[in-house]
């Protein structure tokens, strides 16, 4: 009691200063803010934008803690050798030994992000006289899950900076922007650093000091793999619990599926858009599946591999599944009407296992893809709007004549 009553007077002392809004920052972190909504709302209900990404910070920590065992997994799976047919509760994986390589290389990814884009958001709220808004909350979790773990830290920094500022501030803040915070911090670091990027490498804590073994220990990612047209030496079980090579919070599907049924219970992801991707990306697999099995494209093709690949197998590999749960049902950038998150879905779903095949050289399509159905959401409900019109309009004159 005695903090919130100081805080209290502390808030009386900053109301009408430029520091306010950082101080009602700091403020409602700690304590709910005293205002209510008033006027004609049409809904009233507890929940608002911290609650709400709170609760999307939640449906990510699973992630983020297996993805800490997993990078540390990948290390010493890769220095002694890789284990077979392990369940998901194999203590060869949930060791601390395994936990401390992996936090030690992922909590400053994590730091780095938060620290950056907050004190981004600080300063603009502080210039622009508004209220500390949470929409970095999720973004800031969501950088570190879906970038390479050995990212240096000073392009995580920059390429937080220019996301923060040009995909987010300059359309006016939180619920502004037209495409996904997260995913265009990415975009950057691919445009800009794509060697970086590519993702195709095992991370391994010393790698340099063990150079005389360096090809031994830089084993590569299924998509990679399949991308140079390779078999890879994972079994479907490994790939849906997660025991495989890739960006920190992305490998594990079992994962992302119990997150995806969080947020759909819990009303804030929306199960039309994931479920509409996951059929496209199937349509998509399929039809690729058939043009191999016709040998239109032949096995020395760059592109057969991929084409190849069993069809339902792209929902286990790579960023597809995360992209599609946490980032393409993003309510600011997604599709608003409810048939248009249908067709806003499966396009994402279609385009990104398209977009995967045919560039082996970065064979990740799901951010693209999302990044261009982004731009397109306004246009695909501006046409549902005009449609439920012009039907609207037809019965009208039917009923009149």
């Amino acid at each position: 009691m005695g903090l919130k009553q100081n805080l209290h007077n502390l808030k009386k002392k900053y109301e009408g200063t430029k520091m306010a809004p950082l101080f009602n920052g700091f403020h409602t972190f700690l304590y709910l803010p005293n205002e209510t909504t008033h006027g004609g709302t049409h809904i009233k209900a507890a929940d608002d934008l911290k609650r709400t990404m709170n609760t999307v910070i939640m449906a990510l920590v699973p992630c983020l803690i297996f993805g800490m065992f997993n990078a540390g997994y990948q290390h010493n799976a890769a220095v002694n050798g890789f284990t077979e047919g392990m369940s998901f509760f194999s203590t060869a994986f949930w060791n601390l030994d395994n936990l401390f390589i992996g936090a030690v290389k992922i909590l400053p990814l994590v730091i780095v992000s938060y620290v950056v884009g907050l004190a981004i958001e600080f300063v603009f709220c502080i210039i622009k006289g508004h209220e500390i808004e949470e929409g970095y909350l999720v973004t800031g979790m969501l950088v570190p899950l879906i970038v390479p773990i050995d990212l240096p830290l000073w392009m995580l920094a920059v390429a937080v900076a220019f996301g923060v500022v040009i995909g987010k501030e300059v359309f006016g803040g939180t619920g502004m922007n037209i495409l996904n915070p997260a995913l265009t911090i990415r975009a950057f670091l691919f445009f800009a650093y794509p060697t970086w990027m590519s993702g195709d490498k095992v991370w391994v804590e010393g790698a340099r000091e063990l150079a005389g073994t360096a090809d031994a220990i830089s084993g590569e990612t299924v998509l990679g793999s399949l991308a140079q047209g390779k078999e890879f030496a994972f079994s479907t079980w490994d790939m849906f619990f997660g025991f495989i090579p890739g960006s920190v919070g992305e490998t594990s599907t079992l994962l992302i599926l119990l997150g995806a049924l969080f947020l759909i219970f819990a009303k804030i992801g929306s199960w039309r858009i994931m479920l509409s991707a996951v059929i496209g990306a199937l349509v998509m697999g399929l039809i690729f599946n058939q043009v191999a099995t016709l040998g239109w494209i032949g096995e020395g093709s760059k592109f057969f591999s991929l084409m190849n690949t069993t069809f339902w197998h792209h929902l286990l590999i790579g960023g597809f599944a995360f992209g599609v749960v946490y980032m393409a049902t993003d309510p600011v950038t997604a599709s608003q009407t409810n048939k248009g998150k249908w067709i806003y879905g499966f396009l994402i779903g279609f385009l990104s296992i398209m977009i995967r095949v045919f560039n082996p050289a970065y064979p990740e399509g799901v951010m693209l893809a999302i990044l261009l159905m982004n731009v397109f959401a306004p246009t695909i409900d501006h046409y549902v709007v005009q449609g439920n019109v012009k039907r609207r309009l037809k019965r009208a004159k039917v009923k009149t004549a």
